[in-house]
């Protein structure tokens, strides 16, 4: 019965902390009861002993009555109608943002399940820089339906597992809740690789008792010598859960008796000097292993764990690894986050525990720069499966970096400008390339330089951890926008200097900014920087600040353009693949403003004395064109036509040997024929190809760019408007 359950339940917390609110709790179970009442789960049990299962397990691992009212509420908002008002009216903001926290993004539709999940781990993510107790409520969660898997189809069962390795166990073993790490890992075992884990399991039994036998000599040995010190010590003897076990085998290559670390002796003392105490009467009874010594406590690990770890060979020549810590870290050690971060009655965390997890602060700060959920996710997975390396800096200090970290890395680590700035760097007083390889117990030193002129982008394949490659693209773009933003400016300047303007003796900005507002722009920077990026062509910008101006503008045709390119060859209405609705034998030309071919929207502009001008209909000048209707034909290509089409693109690709020769085999398996060809490489290796061919039509551009783009070390592949040096739509 759920009431004997809550019963049981709220003894526990009662002997855990004599300060709870079970008042908070008992009423918080009588809610969830009442709204859960008809709802069951697939084992047919009654839904509420999900939540009851969750609030146990927190219990067990020592959370205050807040969190465990949260646990028994986490499922009313997301399964019942209970909504997060009702809940901040009934017992208030803590619980509330916990149970939100909690609580998937339910009426929010998604292009794809991936991105929903990325999306709900973002937001619990968020959720976690306000309380901690979010994740300890969701991990607890997923533990409890881990147990109860068997219930779910097939297919559910092994998505659940996949996702419980990849997020939630790492998730778990970061945090350093290991109580919460091995389960995970095994129940997931289980469920991915049924067969292997229950041939694990046979091995584990049949050596059971040589294990059991080696490890009770151990013990005996090592309490007869820590006895003669007057230490007071708990010993015991362990082994290591199955999924640890299957990860050795697989990484290492060996079969179960060939593993000696299978089995494990945890000593636990009263204090730090004890600890060393012990490990000495180890190493003098038995001989260590070269290399398999830890100092975990001098140097704790990035989940605040601390033991001693020392392997040695035991008095039947067999490897055995000896634990030693205190009990304050053997608590750490089981139940991490939730030890450290306890939340007592009233009380919150300490700012030396919050110092402790900067690096949780760190997963926060790249949710907020990363803009696609499914990059933070993979970003977080890769974040949470990687290892540590511990280094100095020169002044001594001890620093936990990622294994296979960079100098590179270290920099952007201590600040953005550092990295931005950073000129080199030294390892043991030696300068070393930036894409080093940082070890265990380097001295790093990062050289900076304020006349930098701020990172390559090499840096991007160098940097390795998606929040550095971040940092990096953001500074990219920023230098982007900003010279779009100049470039555009001068464009307009240029265009209105054309126009006869006294540029310098005129104060523009209440003039741009109406310009801006008009065309839906938030300032005139914005402006300027879609002219520079060549979103927009300058011409109808430059036609209305002339009206604004009061003086009338002579650009008829708005083909404004400050590229020289070649005067556009005289056709007739069959050469150019384009016909006039009701008119034959007219003088047609397409518009070098938005170079249209075959495939475009076109629109017919009859201009003085140079016949029709054929645009894009989404060409930037159309607006302008709209204001003499009368002048307006309707046009369309030809059905059958074999003329082909002057098109110029421009490929973006990091520098290598061979790239012209991949780029130009590409269009000559397209069939096209390259008029000319152009190279320009910048000091950052990037080198930028203009081609310009002839074609018969769009369909046939799409596909050669797509075939670029996969070619290796390319970045980008576009058409070129004549008017718009940079990338366009195609």
């Amino acid at each position: 019965m759920p009431e004997n359950e809550i019963d049981a339940l709220i003894e526990r917390l009662k002997t855990n902390n004599a300060q709870a609110d079970i008042k908070l709790v008992r009423r918080a179970f009588n809610v969830a009861n009442q709204l859960h009442d008809t709802q069951k789960r697939k084992s047919g049990e009654g839904f509420i002993h999900h939540p009851l299962g969750v609030a146990d397990i927190l219990v067990e691992m020592g959370l205050d009555s807040t969190t465990i009212a949260a646990a028994l509420l986490h499922d009313v908002v997301e399964d019942t109608d209970m909504t997060l008002e009702k809940i901040q009216e009934e017992f208030g903001s803590e619980v509330t943002n916990l149970i939100n926290g909690v609580t998937k993004l339910g009426r929010i539709e998604f292009k794809s399940h991936a991105e929903e999940q990325a999306e709900n781990l973002r937001k619990m993510i968020i959720a976690m820089a306000k309380d901690i107790r979010v994740i300890l409520i969701k991990l607890a969660d997923r533990l409890h339906n881990m147990r109860t898997l068997c219930y779910l189809s097939q297919e559910k069962q092994k998505e659940k597992a996949s996702e419980t390795l990849e997020i939630y166990a790492p998730l778990a073993h970061r945090l350093g809740i290991f109580q919460l790490k091995w389960e995970l890992e095994d129940l997931a075992f289980f469920t991915l690789e049924p067969k292997k884990y229950g041939q694990l399991q046979k091995m584990m039994a049949e050596s059971r008792e040589d294990r059991e036998n080696f490890l009770d000599k151990i013990v005996e040995q090592i309490m007869e010598e820590i006895e003669k010190l007057g230490i007071e010590v708990q010993i015991s003897g362990r082994t290591k859960h199955f999924y640890s076990i299957y990860q050795k085998m697989i990484v290492r290559g060996k079969q179960l008796s060939e593993i000696y670390d299978l089995s494990a002796v945890r000593i636990i003392v009263e204090n730090v000097r004890d600890c060393y105490a012990v490990l000495g009467v180890a190493h003098s009874l038995w001989r260590p292993l070269p290399g398999r010594f830890k100092d975990y406590v001098a140097m704790p690990k990035f989940n605040m764990y601390q033991a001693l770890h020392t392997t040695v060979i035991g008095p039947t020549g067999k490897p055995v690894e000896i634990q030693i810590r205190t009990a304050s870290m053997h608590r750490t050690a089981e139940y991490g986050i939730a030890a450290h971060w306890r939340y007592k009655e009233g009380g919150g965390k300490t700012d030396d525990e919050d110092r402790q997890f900067s690096w949780l602060r760190q997963m926060i700060e790249w949710q907020t720069e990363t803009k696609d959920p499914r990059e933070f996710m993979e970003s977080l997975k890769i974040d949470l499966f990687e290892d540590e390396v511990f280094i100095f800096t020169p002044k001594g200090d001890v620093i936990s970096l990622r294994a296979g970290s960079t100098p590179l890395y270290f920099a952007y680590a201590i600040h953005t400008e550092v990295g931005h700035h950073c000129v080199g760097a030294k390892v043991n007083n030696q300068i070393v390339p930036l894409e080093y390889q940082i070890k265990l117990g380097d001295i790093v030193e990062i050289m900076t330089s304020k006349s930098s002129s701020g990172p390559s982008k090499d840096w991007l394949s160098i940097a390795k951890t998606s929040r550095a490659r971040s940092k990096i693209r953001q500074w990219f773009s920023k230098e982007s926008r900003h010279d779009a933003q100049q470039s555009g400016r001068d464009m307009l300047n240029k265009a209105l200097v054309k126009q006869g303007v006294n540029v310098a003796s005129l104060d523009l900005n209440e003039v741009l900014s109406q310009v801006a507002k008009e065309m839906n722009f938030s300032k005139q920077e914005t402006l300027f920087s879609s002219v520079g990026a060549g979103k927009i062509v300058v011409g109808p910008i430059a036609t209305k600040v002339m009206k604004i101006l009061n003086r009338p503008s002579e650009t008829l045709e708005l083909t404004v353009s400050d590229r020289t390119m070649p005067a556009p060859d005289v056709d007739r209405g069959a050469d150019t693949g384009v016909r006039v609705k009701g008119i034959d034998d007219l003088l047609i030309r397409l518009a070098h403003c938005c170079h249209p071919v075959p495939g475009d929207p076109i629109i017919g502009f009859v201009t003085r004395g140079r016949g029709l001008s054929v645009h894009r209909a989404d060409c930037s000048n159309a607006e302008s064109l709209g204001a003499y209707p009368d002048r307006i034909l309707e046009v369309f290509w030809a059905q059958k036509q074999s003329t082909s089409f002057q098109v110029e693109i421009e490929v973006e690709a990091l520098d290598r040997t061979k790239l012209l020769s991949d780029i130009s085999t590409v269009l000559s398996d397209a069939g096209v024929n390259i008029l000319t060809a152009t190279v320009s490489t910048k000091k950052d290796r990037i080198a930028v190809f203009r081609f310009i061919f002839e074609i018969g039509n769009l369909s046939n551009l799409k596909h050669i760019l797509i075939s670029i783009k996969r070619i290796n070390a390319v970045f980008d592949a576009y058409r070129v408007l004549p008017q718009q040096p940079n990338k366009t739509a195609t």
